[in-house]
Parts: structure tokens; C-alpha cells; sequence
């Protein structure tokens, strides 16, 4: 018998099975497999959705990262523009630095130099004035003296401004006893009072404070200047009290007084209050500005109280010193003197000074004073003198600055040790830094700024002498 294909028994099964099914179960499975085509067929749009999805994300995500490439391109030629700007003000920054600088190597050098003839100009006047000759003459060196001190101030304040905006003055706070402070004050200010006829006091109480001595006694002498210039009729007072633990210095006088609009005003530069106050002042309306510069520099405070008629009381605060930190050498002033008397005969003063005209004039007032000048221009002139094999010179008036950046202070210490003994020096200058300053009082050589009034020299010299 011959064997029936495999295949074929399972499509004869197939149609069996078709032929035996009923219609409802043909039904059923139509329905069932509608289902699943159904199923199949959201399963294909979810799947195209989802792709679809990511194409658009796709695309989003190229957008934003172009637009990202974009802002970051922007950014940077952003950041590129501002360092081109920082470039140009860091130069800017830089130019500006030299040009102040500059100016003030120029307002020191201009002052240095204009100070020089306004100190060759006081010395002759001094020796002018105080000659024998004819009346008229001492009026005119009188008027002229008056002249040259408004130059002397305005020059004065225009350095002080400079060195303060620019750093170059620094303070330099020490713990110091008021008393000879006080009374050097005094001294400046009692003929200035006295001609007015006003009435001077002053009290220290024995106080010591903490602070800078040449700027305390700036602001100090500018608020004195200020109280004379305005006073006509009453009194000036120059105080000092404790207040919680500090020291309140104050200067009031009985002169016109404030108006409450200007009481801001006054301590800005070129301002005097009121046209009335201003009218007779005469001042240049720096005097204040430069107090509040200064005690701004000093860390102090500075307070006013006026009443419009009837006067006012300018008042600075600095820190309270203890006794024990204050050392004999603070506690005085002895650069004052009331002392009028000359007392010079037989007096040797070696002068050294790179200014013929200062020499000139300083010589003139030296005869004038019984004192025998000898002057030398230069350290060379110096040894000419040394070898010259006369005796010690009594005393020595030196500038600070010579010629070929010379110092007068070697020339002090040239003679010193030649002659083996410690001769009195004063170095005059109008350098008014605190480099010269220190090195004049390491050297223990006293100093005055030029230029200097004769009076000051004069008393100077007989505290040196004594």
C-alpha cells in the first residue's frame, strides 16, 4: 500500500476541521482576530507617534543648540568688548595715575621754589623793618609783609591740599601733652589778637591726646586764623575738657556767627559762608576745607555750634592719651619763644644755603642781629671753612636741599665731627614732607619751614644757644 505525504494528512486534518466548525465559533475567532489587528494596529500608530516624538524633539534640540551657539557667540564678543574697555581703562586708570603724579612733583617743586624767594623777600623785609631808618620805610615793609604772608598761605594750603588728596602726607599719631602746643599758639596769635583788641585765653587742663602734632597744629591754627579774621569785638578761646573718654579741643570766639545754610557749606573748598563773612575776610575760603581734610585723614571728628550775632565754637574730638605715654620731649614746644631780646654778640652762624639771595638776605638780618655770618653754598665751601682752621661755628642755619641732590644735614655732620662737638643746627626748608622732617629730627637738628618768619628764627636760635 502506498504511504500518504505528511502534508498533505495535515491539510486534509485543516479542512476537516473547517468543514466540522460551526458558524458561531467562526465568529467568535473573526471577532478575536479583529482584536488583535485592532491592537496591533494602535500598537504601530503609538510606535510612529513616539518616533514622531523624537524626530520633533530631535529638531527642537538642533534648535536650541543653534540658538545656544548663537547666544554663546554673543557673549563672548560681549566679554570681548568689555575687556577691550577694561584695556582702555586700565590705561586710562594708568595715565591718569602719572598725571597726578606729575602734579604733585609739579605743586611740590613750584612750591619749593616759590617759597625760596618769599623767604629771601620775609628775611630782607624783617631786616628792613627793624632798621633805624625812616618811618615810611617800616610802613612799606609792613604792607609788603602782609602781601607776601596771603602768598604764603594760599601757596601753604595749595601744597596741604595736594599732599592730602595725593597720600603723600600721612599721619603719623603720637601720644603728646597740649600744653606746649598750646602755648606755641599763643605766641603766633596773642599780637594778632592783641591788635584788635580782643581778648585771648587759653586752658589746657594738663590733657595729653593721641594725634598727628603738625596736623593737629594746622587745624588748630586754622580755626584760630578763622576766629581772628572774624572777630572784631570780645574774645577767642582755645580749650581743651575731657568728654567720655576723649578730648574735646575747641576754639570760640564772639564774632558774627554762621547762618544755619552755610554751616555745611563753609567746610567745602573756595567757600567763606555768607558774602558778608566773605567781604571781610579777605581769606581764599581754603582754611576749613582744610581742617575737615585733615581731621578726616586723623580719624577725628570735628563739630560746630554758632549762633547767628553772637559768635561760634569750632570743636575737633581726638583720643585721650595717658600721662605715662607722653615723654618729656612732648610735653613743650620749644621752638617759641616770647623772648624779643636779640643777645647775639659774638655769635658765629655758619650758613648753609644753595640761594644767593637767601644768603644775602639771611646775612643782612644775622648783622642786624650782632651775629657774624659765614656763608657756604655748598659741601666743597664747607671743607674750605673746616680747613681754614678757625673755631666751631656757634650755631648752624642749613637748607635741607642743596645743589646735585646734596643734603644739608651732611654738611651739619661734616662740621660736627670735624670740630668734635655738637653743634646747634637748624635746618630750614620748604620741603614740608615727612621724610625731611624725620630724617632732620634723627639727625638732632631742630627745623622750621620756609618761609619762616624771623621772629620764630630769632627764638629758635637763643633756645639752640642756650
Amino acid at each position: 500500500m502506498k504511504a500518504v505525504p505528511d502534508r498533505q494528512v495535515a491539510k486534509s486534518e485543516h479542512l476537516n476541521l473547517m468543514y466540522d466548525t460551526s458558524p458561531q465559533d467562526l465568529s467568535r475567532q473573526l471577532e478575536k482576530l479583529n482584536k488583535i489587528n485592532a491592537a496591533l494596529i494602535e500598537r504601530v500608530e503609538r510606535s510612529v507617534e513616539q518616533q514622531g516624538n523624537a524626530y520633533s524633539l530631535f529638531n527642537a534640540a538642533i534648535g536650541l543648540e543653534n540658538q545656544v551657539r548663537q547666544r554663546t557667540d554673543e557673549l563672548q564678543e560681549a566679554l570681548d568688548r568689555l575687556e577691550r574697555s577694561n584695556d582702555a581703562l586700565v590705561a586710562a586708570r594708568d595715565e591718569a595715575e602719572r598725571a597726578n603724579e606729575a602734579k604733585t612733583r609739579f605743586f611740590t617743586a613750584v612750591g619749593h621754589d616759590v617759597l625760596q624767594p618769599l623767604h629771601a623777600a620775609r628775611l630782607t623785609l624783617s631786616a628792613l623793618g627793624e632798621s633805624n631808618e625812616i618811618t615810611e620805610h617800616r610802613n612799606l615793609a609792613n604792607q609788603i609783609d602782609h602781601a607776601l604772608s596771603s602768598v604764603e598761605e594760599l601757596l601753604r594750603t595749595m601744597l596741604d591740599i595736594t599732599k592730602i588728596e595725593t597720600g603723600v602726607t600721612q599721619p603719623a599719631p603720637r601720644p603728646l601733652n597740649l600744653t606746649g602746643l598750646f602755648e606755641s599758639l599763643h605766641v603766633n596769635f596773642a599780637p594778632l589778637v592783641a591788635e584788635k583788641g580782643l581778648d585771648f585765653a587759653i586752658e589746657t587742663n594738663g590733657l595729653n591726646v593721641v594725634s598727628d602734632p603738625a596736623m593737629l597744629r594746622r587745624i588748630l591754627q586754622n580755626l584760630l586764623s578763622n576766629a581772628v579774621r572774624f572777630t572784631t569785638t570780645g574774645h577767642i578761646a582755645l580749650r581743651a575738657e575731657c568728654q567720655e573718654g576723649d578730648v574735646r579741643i575747641s576754639v570760640a570766639d564772639t564774632g558774627p556767627g554762621i547762618a544755619e545754610a552755610d554751616r555745611e557749606r563753609i567746610f567745602e573748598e573756595f567757600q567763606c559762608g555768607s558774602d558778608e563773612r566773605s567781604a571781610r575776610s579777605g581769606g581764599f575760603g581754603l582754611g576749613l576745607f582744610i581742617v575737615k581734610r585733615m581731621a578726616y585723614a586723623l580719624g577725628h571728628t570735628i563739630h560746630v555750634q554758632t549762633t547767628p550775632g553772637a559768635g561760634s565754637t569750632f570743636s575737633v574730638v581726638v583720643p585721650f592719651a595717658p600721662a605715662s605715654t607722653v615723654s618729656a620731649s612732648n610735653s613743650a614746644s620749644p621752638s617759641m619763644s616770647t623772648d624779643n631780646q636779640y643777645g647775639f654778640a659774638g655769635i658765629d652762624v655758619l650758613v648753609i644755603e644753595n640761594d644767593h639771595n637767601v644768603i644775602a638776605a639771611t646775612k643782612t638780618l644775622l648783622e642786624q642781629w650782632n651775629c657774624q655770618a659765614f656763608p657756604a653754598t655748598d659741601l666743597d665751601q664747607i671743607e674750605s671753612y673746616i680747613e681754614s682752621g678757625g673755631r666751631a661755628p656757634s650755631i648752624i642755619l642749613a637748607d635741607f636741599h642743596l645743589d646735585d641732590d646734596a643734603c644739608g644735614l651732611t654738611g651739619v655732620a661734616r662740621l660736627r665731627e670735624a670740630f668734635k662737638t655738637d653743634i646747634p643746627a637748624i635746618v630750614i626748608t620748604a620741603d614740608h614732607g615727612p621724610v625731611s622732617g624725620a630724617a632732620v629730627k634723627a639727625a638732632g637738628c631742630e627745623l622750621l619751614c620756609k618761609p619762616i618768619r624771623p621772629a620764630e628764627l630769632r627764638a629758635l636760635m637763643r633756645h639752640s644757644l642756650s
